[in-house]
């Protein structure tokens, strides 16, 4: 008698079997084992798009099953349009696979209905997989080694997926009990369904609730190894820096590093770098900055990506800015290794991440040597972060920061914080937060904390917010786009879904007040803002905005060369109007227009963004265009930001990019030009060409900086 594979409650719970293997499977996309014809198969997926708790049109089969090395997941996906079906992106790890028909599914391996991992396949074989953290936070910065192949037949498409358990962390303990979820997304009728229906108002993103997976159960993990992985690189570059001092032409050199992992428990992870080199990421993408505040740019290198949600601190994300862009980032890695725009070299450095019992553990350091362009001195940077789980879903927690040398070079400079995130039914979530910084040559005003209230449903949306963050707190492992500033922050969402309409998914209308005083209650920015937004149910999107703003400037200005606006207060108002084109078109993005009143003149805005235009499965285009006209008493500008972003994929583990960027507010043409070549799991090549020119110079753009660098890694296993 065939086991039973699957059980389902009255309340919509899950509980899956596993299946124990007496051969392994052969990874082939093929599912002609005995398995499929023996083990019945687990099906009777559910809508959450577009119709919520609807039984899916399109039938989805799934298999779990394991032997003593491998936790196996494969799937059958019936198609009843096959010609319709959207695939346009085989490169791994690409943002884009989401843009197409996928399977996704979802372990959480300590069963503790907060953390798990995700891994996503389309139906020709691009792949990614991620890292979730608190529920919803996604970190798609996470390579482990498993195995993918997909297939076709008359009636669809198939997945085999071997997922080595020495490429997970579990708890202690033969027999196993694992969250689990599956999620298939039709991409060319928007429609999405899961093996465990999930809240409409999470939409796809209901796979990373944890808290609602299914149960899986039968499952028998070998005893936790202490796995060993150390991967060396070797390096050869050329580069040229006409910019430095004496100016360096065509100088060749070389290098070499090593990095390792070591399981030092079966939760607990520790990594060691050693001379590291980040030479093989992708240049940042431009931005042009209208405002009197900081730029965020988020983090590319891989050491610092992987297992960043263990560092998010306060309801801010380790790599995003949360909510408005104004909560500080108390741990932001970017503060090491760079510094004024230049590499800072990364002579030694250790990460301790993971699990104990109920706590959550993340501690960092790092060892940088000086860069005497940039003034950046030897420097040890230190972070520990601890959390522990409470109740159901929330969790207290707290964080400490600290770097040898400051900034500005007067001493060392510290961060100390505690903060708290209550997670309540399946919408409600309070976050709060209270940090203090110790700065040489600063006191007083160094302390930041925030207060917020959130309720995410379906159909209602509220949240309220208060933040301070002190003229003199500064984080200086962290990132604070705003100093001196007491902000109040509220917003109401309705968010109908008319039946009566077929052409139309969801409407949306929302308000949000936003008013920030500095530290002694003088008003500095006033938001009051209205949207109205369509979500078609051909996944294109409508979205209106207007907005009458208040800013209180108390010194110049300077927003372009030779044009500052002066001090005083400035009431103004705009337009906003985009439209989205469906991911699932060949050409897609969104195109956007702004209208309306800046500071004490007028600016107009147009441009395209998330562009893509698939001209193959194999190639693709990602425009980005963003121009901006202002005129002002003191003077008009234009700036213009132009992006390309090309990208041919030979195979899902090989594939070549072009990112070309012109940004006329900065003067520069740069090019950046990847290969990259995963030639066996783990182990990877790289070919990267960097050029920087400025484009004042007349005639063809002055060369600035050059570099071709050649760089290759290979990964041993213990």
């Amino acid at each position: 008698m065939a086991p039973d594979v699957v059980a389902r409650d009255s309340q919509g719970g899950a509980t899956i079997r596993a299946v124990r293997l007496t051969s392994p499977l052969a990874i082939d996309g093929q599912l002609d084992e005995v398995l499929y014809a023996e083990v019945p198969s687990i099906s009777d997926f559910v809508q959450i798009e577009p119709n919520a708790g609807a039984p899916a049109t399109q039938q989805t089969e799934v298999w779990v099953s394991f032997d003593d090395d491998h936790i196996y997941i494969s799937v059958r996906c019936w198609e009843a349009h096959l010609d319709r079906m959207v695939a346009n992106e085989m490169r791994r790890d690409s943002t884009n696979l989401g843009a197409g028909d996928n399977i996704a599914f979802m372990f959480d391996t300590f069963y503790d209905a907060r953390n798990s991992l995700v891994f996503n396949v389309n139906p020709i074989g691009g792949r990614a997989e991620g890292q979730v953290t608190n529920d919803r936070e996604y970190n798609g910065d996470w390579n482990p080694v498993w195995d993918v192949a997909v297939g076709r037949f008359d009636g669809g498409w198939t997945v085999e997926t071997a997922l080595p358990f020495k490429s997970v962390r579990y708890r202690p303990g033969h027999a196993q009990m694992w969250g689990f979820n599956l999620r298939r997304s039709n991409r060319w009728k928007n429609e999405i369904s899961f093996l465990k229906p999930m809240p409409q108002a999470r939409g796809a993103g209901g796979l990373y609730q944890a808290s609602l997976a299914a149960t899986l159960v039968g499952l028998q993990a070998p005893a936790g190894s202490k796995n060993l992985d150390i991967k060396p690189y070797a390096i050869a570059d050329v580069a040229t820096d006409r910019n430095a001092v004496p100016p360096i032409p065509n100088d060749f050199g070389g290098d070499i590093g090593l990095d390792v992992k070591y399981g030092l428990t079966q939760n607990l992870t520790a990594d060691f770098t050693y001379n590291t080199d980040f030479a093989q990421v992708e240049a940042d993408e431009q931005q042009v900055n209208l405002t009197r505040f900081s730029l965020f740019f988020p983090e590319k290198r891989e050491f610092f990506l992987e297992n960043q949600g263990l560092f998010a601190f306060g309801g801010a994300g380790a790599n995003l800015i949360g909510g408005s862009g104004d909560t500080p980032l108390l741990f932001h890695s970017r503060r090491i290794g760079l510094n004024q725009g230049r590499e800072v070299p990364i002579e030694l450095g250790g990460r301790l991440t993971g699990r104990a019992g109920a706590f959550s553990v993340g501690a960092l350091t790092i060892q940088s040597d000086a860069e005497p362009v940039s003034g950046a001195a030897t420097t040890n940077f230190t972070v520990v972060r601890v959390k522990r789980d409470v109740l159901r879903r929330s969790s207290i927690g707290a964080i400490f920061t600290g770097r040898s040398v400051s900034a500005d070079g007067l001493g060392s400079a510290k961060t100390y914080g505690v903060d708290g995130t209550l997670a309540f039914y399946d919408n409600l979530r309070i976050s709060t937060y209270w940090a203090a910084t110790r700065t040489p040559g600063l006191s007083g005003g160094d302390v930041s904390y925030r207060g917020q209230f959130d309720y995410s449903g379906d159909r209602y949306g509220v949240q309220f917010e208060h933040l301070l963050v002190g003229d003199n707190f500064n984080p200086e492992v962290g990132f604070v786009r705003r100093q001196d500033m007491r902000r109040s922050f509220a917003t109401f969402r309705f968010s109908p879904r008319p039946t009566s309409i077929e052409a139309i998914r969801k409407f949306s209308w929302s308000g949000a007040v936003d008013y920030i005083e500095d530290t002694n209650g003088r008003l500095e920015s006033r938001e009051i803002e209205g949207e109205f937004r369509i979500d078609f149910e051909n996944g294109d999107g409508l979205f209106l905005s207007v907005e009458d703003v208040f800013e209180l400037l108390d010194r110049p200005f300077e927003i372009a060369p030779g044009v500052a606006i002066p001090v005083g207060g400035y009431n103004f108002a705009d337009l906003w109007l985009s439209y989205t084109l469906g991911t699932q078109r060949r050409l897609a993005g969104m195109v956007f227009f702004q209208q309306g009143g800046f500071f004490n003149g007028d600016k107009t805005t147009a441009g395209l963004s998330g562009g893509r235009v698939e001209v193959t499965h194999q190639l693709s285009v990602e425009p980005t265009l963003s121009f901006n006209w202002v005129d002002l008493p003191e003077g008009r500008f234009t700036t213009k930001l132009i992006t390309a972003r090309t990208t041919y994929t030979v195979t899902p583990s090989m594939f070549v990019s072009a990112l070309a960027q012109y940004n006329s507010s900065q003067d520069s043409l740069g090019v950046n030009l990847r290969f990259r070549w995963e030639y066996r799991p783990g182990s990877e090549l790289f070919v990267v060409f960097n050029e920087q020119r400025n484009t004042l110079v007349p005639g063809y753009p002055e060369l600035e900086t050059r570099a071709f660098v050649v760089k290759v890694n290979r990964l041993f296993s213990f």
